[in-house]
């Protein structure tokens, strides 16, 4: 089914107040990013709706974040009539409360819009020898001559699930990983979107992995894609908080700064004395907060920050009772 896509130039219209009248028009999806981006893209019918450079990628609750110049887009299904849409331009227009002239319309062809990103998801680098690939790509990236020989490749379909190395909180993270002494330890991945830190784990070395998450999505997607690394029998899908195993020598949780907030005795007990913690999805304001937390179990530090994302690492105390509250 085709659709209409309106859009705009925020300026000084409230981006909420903007994306709420988009979806009482019958709007299918809103979507904000950089103009500078999206006046790069105008050739490509699709580039709109890709997860591009510019692009938002998880603000924290309740956070609009915006650039300079804002751009909305809003996509419609579209009617057979070209009146269908001169009427949507009207009735958006007015909700928006601008004058019509200020709306960009077309029609666009239906496609696969939950994986148009995909296009711009390539193998990217992570630490010395980490690489993270998409399907497609992963082949080839492993017949380069250029590719140093002890190169570890992680093939990725990351589906619906949140996850592919192209996020600051999960670079920070891979790279970590490609660091870190994994050998022979069992490693948790506490919100696993498209498994790519617990399979990265396995493939540099980690014995057994966990993998747990709230959305079926992501433990499909986690499920797909360690079956396509050859890894599938060290790792073990969870959808239960409570079935996931404790005394982890290592657990990795990439997920909002308030939920690490509240987790924390949660989390901090399913990690063995003597054994780490790698949490990200923190902002830089939130580190300091986030690090007090976990210093009731952890000798915790900053790892690395990126675009204004941090990643803290800590070790567990030894001797420590695993189930003491703060």
């Amino acid at each position: 089914m085709p659709h209409f896509e309106l859009s705009l130039e925020l300026d000084r219209l409230d981006p909420e107040a903007a994306e709420a009248a988009c979806f009482d028009c019958g709007a299918l999806s809103v979507t904000f990013s950089d103009e500078r981006e999206s006046a790069g893209n105008s050739g490509d019918p699709g580039s709109a709706h890709a997860a591009l450079p510019g692009s938002v990628l998880e603000p924290a609750p309740g956070e609009v974040r915006l650039w300079p110049r804002t751009r909305l887009q809003a996509l419609f299904a579209a009617g057979d009539a070209e009146a269908e849409l001169i009427e949507l331009i009207v009735n958006v227009s007015r909700a928006l409360a601008i004058e019509p002239a200020r709306l960009g319309a077309r029609c666009i062809g239906d496609r696969a819009w939950e994986r148009e990103w995909l296009r711009d998801f390539h193998p990217l680098r992570f630490g010395r020898r980490l690489w993270v690939s998409p399907r497609h790509d992963a082949a080839a990236l492993a017949a380069d001559a250029a590719m140093p020989q002890d190169a570890v490749i992680v093939r990725l379909d990351p589906g619906l699930a949140f996850g592919t190395g192209t996020h600051p909180s999960t670079a920070l993270c891979l790279q970590w990983l490609d660091g870190a002494a994994l050998a022979g330890l069992e490693v948790t991945d506490f919100g696993c979107g498209s498994g790519v830190l617990a399979i990265a784990a396995l493939k540099l070395g980690a014995r057994r992995a966990y993998a747990f998450d709230i959305d079926p999505q992501a433990l499909q997607a986690t499920r797909d894609n360690a079956v396509d690394n050859g890894v599938a029998g060290n790792l073990e899908v969870y959808g239960s908080q409570g079935q996931l195993p404790r005394s982890q020598g290592l657990l990795m949780a990439n997920i909002l700064s308030e939920v690490l907030l509240t987790l924390a005795p949660e989390l901090a007990a399913l990690v063995a004395p003597g054994g780490s913690i790698l949490l990200a999805g923190v902002l830089q304001a939130q580190a300091s907060a986030v690090a007090a937390r976990y210093a009731a179990w952890f000798d915790m530090q900053r790892y690395a920050a990126r675009d204004g994302w941090v990643a803290l690492c800590g070790r567990r105390h030894r001797g420590l009772n695993v189930h003491r509250l703060p």
